[in-house]
């Protein structure tokens, strides 16, 4: 995906694009969620990203779960797609974005937890009731959901 969007960005500029994404939410065994600090703003974020082309939103999941972390999700379960205003991000570069993200829950995983060193600052599991204060409206929405069963 990332050679995709750089060829479209060099044709478009920093115009707004929709882009495709899939989220993960890792809950382990103690009910807790896994958050990413990312290195680029410093918020709290799911493990995700872009879907490369040809490949399957539920492929473009586990990816993006191994790379950012280095966790294999055995199972994933769909929990909802997100789009509009609450997906809209403008980069640090000025890239804006309007993402359609397909978020996923994963309970069952394996492997060691290993931060993507270009991305991700560091990796915690963190209690519903003491999340950082410093996530986007869409992740706090996604929780929300999650919690509720939606």
């Amino acid at each position: 995906m990332e050679d995709y969007i750089k060829k479209l960005r060099a044709k478009i500029g920093h115009d707004p694009i929709i882009v495709p994404h899939s989220v993960v939410l890792v809950i382990n065994p103690q009910n807790q969620i896994l958050l990413e600090e990312r290195l680029d703003d410093g918020y709290f974020d799911f493990p995700g990203g872009g879907i490369d082309l040809g490949e399957t939103a539920e492929e473009a999941a586990k990816r993006e779960l191994f790379e950012e972390t280095g966790l294999f999700a055995e199972e994933l379960e769909f929990l909802k797609l997100y789009t509009g205003e609450i997906t809209h991000y403008i980069y640090a570069n000025g890239d804006e974005i309007y993402g359609i993200d397909l978020v996923y829950v994963c309970r069952l995983y394996r492997g060691e937890l290993i931060p993507q060193p270009d991305e991700v600052k560091s990796l915690t599991f963190y209690d519903f009731d003491k999340l950082p204060e410093k996530m986007w409206i869409r992740n706090k929405q996604i929780i929300e959901d999650f919690k509720n069963g939606k």
